[in-house]
């Protein structure tokens, strides 16, 4: 073999290692994500991520107390890359807490100021406004009127006929709690939810457990974050969605990179990606039901403008750290009265 072979065949076997190993090398990039999204609709979105990305994505289904707990346990030794949903006072807690690193994503210009934290601990990709689901047909062969506002669901003609979640439990409920504490003060929440007490049917353990009662008429009214209820609304449930005339806190859920993360370029890739426009645009494509954080990305057919809906904003920072007290003071006055 010539001098001048030999030197094309050096060229094409580094040149082949180099593209096996780039290949490997991508093949190989994955994250390890702890998801407080409900597992359909994270399995949706993070196979979006993956298909655009190439980027393996291993996800652990945690609710949002349990997920904390492990990470915070895991401190010394992170498990996860991220923590992908919940509530974003969840992740304001695991940032005092020291669990969660920042990042500053240049997609998160665009986000309004309460969708992110200001240091890059947390972004908000998603937010939902709480409300009723009714099925408003069985109500009015009852003769019993559609209520269209939190002071209506006092009223005596709903006695036995609500759920919603507990906030020993939820964050939903707790999320219930802080917006009626906005619209009627501290003292006159708890006025209200002892007035509203006698018409509790049930007080579910999961967020989602109303909506999912309402499904197989187990109730008539149900109240919780509203994805399950105009996802019943669109696949032709007898059902109806309202949003009480007060207004509606809403939960914005968030996602943080762990302290620590074994795949922090992976990571950073999936905070850029889920609150991009193409990341944005899959809530809707698969049929999520949640509202985007991103005011130029449509929520998608079946989910109606955030125009139309009256939102209650509430210092996240104060409710996180007035938790304790404040669900303690409902288990004492609103369950133990």
């Amino acid at each position: 073999m010539s001098r001048c072979s030999r030197f094309l065949a050096t060229m094409l076997v580094a040149l082949f290692s180099f593209v096996f190993v780039a290949g490997a090398m991508a093949e190989d990039r994955s994250l390890v994500v702890y998801s407080s999204v409900d597992e359909e609709n994270a399995t949706n979105i993070l196979k979006a991520f993956s298909e655009d990305t190439g980027i393996k994505v291993n996800m652990v289904f945690l609710s949002s107390g349990p997920a904390l707990s492990r990470i915070e346990a895991e401190k010394a030794n992170p498990q996860a890359d991220v923590w992908f949903g919940a509530p974003n006072e969840n992740h304001i807690v695991a940032k005092t807490r020291g669990l969660t690193r920042p990042y500053m994503s240049s997609e998160a210009e665009v986000l309004a100021d309460n969708f992110k934290d200001s240091e890059g601990y947390w972004y908000a990709f998603y937010m939902n406004p709480l409300g009723f689901g009714v099925l408003d047909e069985e109500l009015k062969d009852q003769g019993i009127s559609v209520p269209e506002s939190w002071a209506d669901l006092t009223k005596a003609e709903y006695k036995g006929m609500i759920q919603m979640p507990s906030p020993q439990s939820s964050g939903t409920a707790y999320a219930m709690i802080q917006t009626l504490m906005t619209v009627f003060g501290e003292d006159g929440a708890f006025d209200y939810m002892k007035k509203l007490n006698p018409n509790i049917q049930t007080y579910t353990q999961s967020g989602t457990g109303p909506s999912k009662n309402l499904a197989i008429g187990e109730t008539d009214i149900a109240i919780q974050f509203t994805p399950a209820f105009l996802k019943l609304v669109d696949q032709g449930y007898p059902s109806k969605v309202i949003f009480p005339a007060e207004g509606v806190g809403y939960e914005a859920a968030a996602l943080s990179i762990v302290k620590g993360a074994k795949n922090l370029d992976e990571a950073e890739v999936l905070v850029d990606w889920i609150i991009s426009k193409k990341g944005q645009s899959s809530l809707s494509a698969a049929k999520t039901y949640f509202f985007p954080v991103r005011s130029d990305v449509s929520a998608g057919e079946g989910v109606p403008a955030l125009s139309e809906i009256s939102l209650i904003d509430y210092d996240r920072e104060k409710a996180a750290k007035d938790k304790k007290r404040i669900v303690e003071r409902w288990v004492t006055e609103v369950l133990g009265q």
